[in-house]
């Protein structure tokens, strides 16, 4: 790099009164950034301070003192010093003595770079009030760190008119006043940058100021249909106040169409963006035609202009819309039908969706979709007609298929012939993945089986919040192919339903559905926790599920933090199916904060702080209410165990109670005290005896009719036991058939201190209307034998004949009398009434 040598002169004059002077002389204080610097500092011999004295000179750049070896002493007052590389912008360089505690003199040095030529100047003429010519450029790509002057220059060749502009420091733009420049005539323009180092300039611009203009945005008055002809608009427009001046000039006019329903301005199959040159027409009455638009569309046009070809744009003009001529759709429309069977009316539930194809032309505004089916009679039915995109409705389940149109006010389209698939048991679906593929869209795969009759695939999509089938989408895929990219208005933080359907020759596969997220965030809202169950020391908490729209994403897990004053935190988890856990081995006499985070795979959300208290108090209630009920059992086992084994008869009594039989029981067992008491006997042992205490008898009228036997026609209640002893079985005349009374014993019967009778006991009949037996059919009672008295002879029979002792054609033992004392009573009381 270029050297530059610096002399540096130390002057110190000592007068006679002590006054001196300095002087400094340097070639120069700016170098290039990085290149050497010499310097050389002379102290002459009339200094007073080195009068007398040896003096080295000593070099400081800043406040870093100089190497020695750096500098060369010609004597003990002149030294010069070379540093190699000034790497500073910016340094003071000092010469001084006594190892550089006395500041002799020393020179401020500033580096930098010579200016780069001016980059990318551009002017722009300006028509608006005021009028100017804006000119602007880029420094370079690197800074000079100099102070750089930077001025613009014209030339007007034709007027030989020159103009200088001086602009302030870092400033890159200039704007020329209308007075300057001139109109259809050609203006030179360039910029000059000089610093310290050095001046650079920059390439020159020659254009008329016209060319350079850039225009307001121009306006469209009217957009009109051209009648009778198919697919063309005619725009009337006209440019701002201020520049209508401008006459037969050549602009360039731009205009943008985007049919009404589109996203966004593109193309359609005919370019949509047309570029048409007006010459010689004033624009305030200019007219352009659009054609080869499609028919029956509403387009929205803008326009902008530039003068000549190389202007810049004017800004987009406001929209203005106008619709083409309408004639009737044509090409057919994609459709997607799901079935299932009604088991109520057992028909097929029909809800069917479609879509305009790529080549579907609605050629009109107002569309109308039918949907029709085929009629026995050759007519085809309509089922719907609607304005929306689907359709629900029943058919009958002999229905194949049914025909779909899109009508306008000019005509309709040409049937869709739609087949019904009906659902079929076939699985070709395994599994569908679905996960985010830009910011509006969605990469959906699927693995499948190799099924034969496979015809293609069907994915559908649905957001999950809005149930309505306007916003249910499909699109129809090859059999081949395993995976799709789906684009549409999707939401971030919104749950959707993706389901891919397997279509085949005779029927509809099940589908696999899954759940997809664009973008997940942190919940918006955080459960209650509930306290469910409390033990000794552990408490279950539970919550509620977080509604579908709060949860910005899947629940990926839920944690609940607890922990007591001073103590240490721990956690549990549950994940999103379980929503409770079980908080263990607390501190009974504490009191506890906890809150829950629910976490998805965008974010966490803590929810509130709540309290938990287990005193001491609540589990001693616990331990006491366990023992009482322990205590309590145990008595209650041993009471039952006690009752079972004691052979305390009364106690017995009390517990079990004996019902008598009368066919296996005496008579004696019968009464009232006897009854309450009475235990089955187990073992031999006989029972004290039991003798009768009271006996009545019935006084019957003297006088009887052979023919009506007064205990058949008797409408008396003959039931009063204890009372009277009524009827005889072994009276000749008795029939059972002619009464709804059952025969048996009444006698009242009570414990007395008289001698054991050894004849056996026996008993009387009584005819009575409560039965005794419920089962018993026979107004005639069997034969059976006294249990009591295992002294009674076998074939003595009581209360009937034995049959089984009684052979057939013989008569029975003649009746001992003596051995029924009170039939004999009951005899004697006859005999005494008559």
């Amino acid at each position: 790099m270029t050297s530059t040598w610096m002399l540096v002169i130390a002057v110190l004059i000592d007068s006679a009164n002590g006054a001196g002077s300095r002087e400094i002389h340097t070639s120069s204080s700016v170098v290039p950034l990085g290149s050497p610097v010499t310097a050389t500092c002379v102290i002459r011999e009339d200094c007073p301070l080195v009068i007398g004295q040896a003096v080295h000179i000593e070099w400081r750049l800043g406040s870093e003192l100089i190497p020695s070896s750096l500098a060369a002493n010609e004597s003990n007052r002149v030294s010069s010093i070379v540093v190699p590389n000034f790497n500073r912008t910016e340094a003071v360089l000092f010469c001084c003595i006594q190892n550089c505690s006395q500041v002799v003199t020393g020179v401020e040095i500033r580096a930098g770079y010579p200016p780069e030529k001016p980059q990318n100047l551009s002017c722009q003429t300006n028509f608006s009030s005021p009028s100017s010519l804006n000119c602007e450029w880029e420094p370079g790509q690197w800074e000079t760190h100099l102070p750089t002057k930077y001025t613009l220059h014209t030339e007007i060749r034709d007027l030989n008119e020159n103009y200088t502009y001086e602009l302030p420091p870092e400033v890159h733009h200039y704007s020329i006043p209308r007075n300057e420049f001139v109109l259809y005539s050609d203006i030179k323009i360039y910029v000059k940058a000089e610093n310290d180092l050095g001046m650079a300039t920059s390439g020159p611009l020659v254009f008329d100021p016209l060319q350079a203009a850039k225009f307001d945005q121009p306006s469209i008055e009217k957009v009109d249909v051209e009648p009778e002809r198919l697919g063309c608009l005619k725009l009337k427009w006209k440019m701002s106040q201020q520049q209508s001046w401008i006459l037969q000039n050549q602009l360039s006019l731009e205009v943008r169409l985007k049919a009404a329903d589109s996203d966004q301005m593109s193309d359609p199959p005919v370019s949509s963006v047309k570029t048409i040159l007006v010459s010689q027409v004033r624009p305030s009455k200019a007219v352009t035609e659009c054609c080869r638009l499609l028919h029956g569309v509403r387009y929205l046009a803008q326009i902008r202009v530039r003068y000549y070809m190389e202007g810049p744009w004017s800004e987009w003009s406001s929209s203005k819309s106008g619709v083409t001529l309408e004639t009737a759709p044509t090409g057919r429309l994609d459709s997607w039908m799901k079935v299932s069977r009604n088991h109520t009316s057992k028909n097929l539930d029909i809800q069917l969706f479609w879509k305009p194809s790529k080549r579907f032309r609605a050629n009109g505004q107002n569309l109308t979709y039918v949907v029709l089916k085929p009629n026995p009679r050759g007519k085809r039915e309509r089922m719907c007609s609607t304005n929306e995109k689907w359709c629900a409705f029943q058919l009958s389940g002999r229905v194949r298929k049914v025909y779909l149109s899109a009508v306008n006010s000019v005509g309709e389209s040409p049937l869709t012939e739609i087949r019904i698939y009906q659902p079929k048991a076939h699985t070709a679906i395994m599994d569908v993945t679905a996960v985010p593929h830009d910011d509006r869209s969605f990469l959906v795969q699927w693995t499948a089986e190799v099924t034969l009759g496979l015809i293609d695939y069907v994915v559908e999509w649905k957001p999950l919040l809005n149930l309505d089938l306007s916003h249910v989408r499909f699109e129809i895929v090859n059999k081949n192919q395993s995976s799709l990219i789906i684009t549409g208005s999707f939401e971030p933080y919104k749950p959707y339903g993706i389901s891919v359907y397997p279509r085949f020759k005779d029927g509809m596969g099940p589908p696999q559905t899954v759940n997809a997220y664009l973008r997940q965030k942190a919940p918006s809202a955080v459960p209650k926790i509930q306290i469910k169950k409390t033990w000794w020391s552990d408490i279950e908490v539970s919550w509620d599920e977080i509604p579908l729209q709060q949860r910005n994403g899947f629940i990926k897990s839920y944690q609940v933090f607890y922990w007591e004053e001073n103590g240490s935190v721990k956690v549990e988890s549950a994940d999103a199916e379980d929503r409770r856990v079980i908080l263990k081995h607390l501190n009974t006499a504490s009191t506890y904060e906890a809150f829950m985070m629910v976490s998805t795979f965008g974010g966490s959300l803590n929810g509130s702080t709540i309290y938990v208290k287990m005193n001491s108090f609540d589990a001693m209630t616990v331990v006491i209410t366990v023992t009482a009920i322990g205590v309590g059992l145990a008595l209650l086992i041993i009471s039952i165990i006690w009752t079972c084994f004691s052979k305390h008869k009364k106690l017995n009594g009390y517990m079990w109670p004996v019902v008598p039989d009368p066919a296996n029981s005496s008579i004696k067992r019968w009464s009232s005290e006897s009854t309450q008491f009475t235990h089955p006997s187990w073992d031999n042992e006989e029972p004290n005896p039991i003798c009768l205490s009271h006996l009545s008898f019935l006084d019957l009228p003297t006088k009887l009719s052979k023919k009506e036997d007064i205990w058949l026609n008797s409408s008396e209640d003959t039931s009063d036991l204890g009372e009277s002893i009524c009827g005889s079985p072994f009276t000749p005349t008795y029939s059972g058939s002619n009464s709804e009374s059952v025969p048996y014993a009444t006698v009242l019967l009570s414990s007395c201190n008289d001698p054991i009778p050894d004849e056996p006991h026996v008993y009387l009949r009584s005819e009575s209307t409560q039965p005794l037996l419920e089962t018993e059919e026979s107004f005639t009672p069997k034969c059976y034998q006294n249990v009591v008295n295992d002294r009674m002879p076998k074939e003595q029979c009581f209360f009937g004949s034995c049959d089984d002792d009684i052979p057939e054609g013989e008569e029975g033992p003649a009746i001992v009398w003596d051995d029924f004392p009170f039939l004999c009573a009951l005899a004697m009381n006859e005999s005494e009434n008559n």
